[in-house]
């Protein structure tokens, strides 16, 4: 186990949602699916109680909790992309069958889980390394955008 493992708590959907997004990143897999070893508030003996999972080389735990608690904004995992195929790519598998696109490169997935889907050109274009004017133009087309779109960006940053 790695020395700090984000946990999401599901209502019995973490075997799917995990096998979800194993199935849209590389270097991802589902490492484990165990049953609850006795009746809890949750589920039966036997259900499925938490699945581990790695998402592009980092190792995540879904717990099916019960209908306790859901996700919000406050907690948002971000993708880091190399270009606009990536992310097309990413936006277009979380929005997909249920998913919600939003604003400023973020969306909800069908699992209620916020991305944030961020090509590495957006922060070399927003931050101010000696042209504040462009930085400022490129932040401003972002914050327009669902979706992020690089070449969009760079017309703004070029004051076009």
């Amino acid at each position: 186990m790695s020395p700090i493992t984000p946990c999401l708590w599901f209502d019995g959907q973490a075997e799917e949602a995990a096998n979800f997004w194993t199935s849209i990143f590389p270097d991802s897999r589902v490492d484990g699916v165990h049953g609850a070893a006795s009746d809890t508030p949750s589920g039966e003996k036997g259900t499925v109680i938490t699945v581990e999972f790695t998402l592009r080389g980092e190792k995540f735990v879904g717990l099916n909790g019960g209908p306790d608690f859901a996700f919000n904004e406050a907690i948002s995992f971000m993708v880091d992309c190399a270009d606009q195929a990536e992310v097309d790519r990413y936006w277009d598998a979380l929005t997909a069958d249920g998913g919600e696109p939003g604003p400023c490169g973020w969306l909800k997935d069908r699992f209620g889980v916020s991305w944030q889907i961020i090509p590495r050109r957006l922060m070399e274009l927003t931050q101010d390394t000696g042209d504040p004017a462009a930085a400022e133009r490129a932040m401003q087309a972002m914050l327009q955008m669902g979706k992020i779109d690089i070449a969009e960006l760079e017309r703004a940053a070029a004051g076009g």
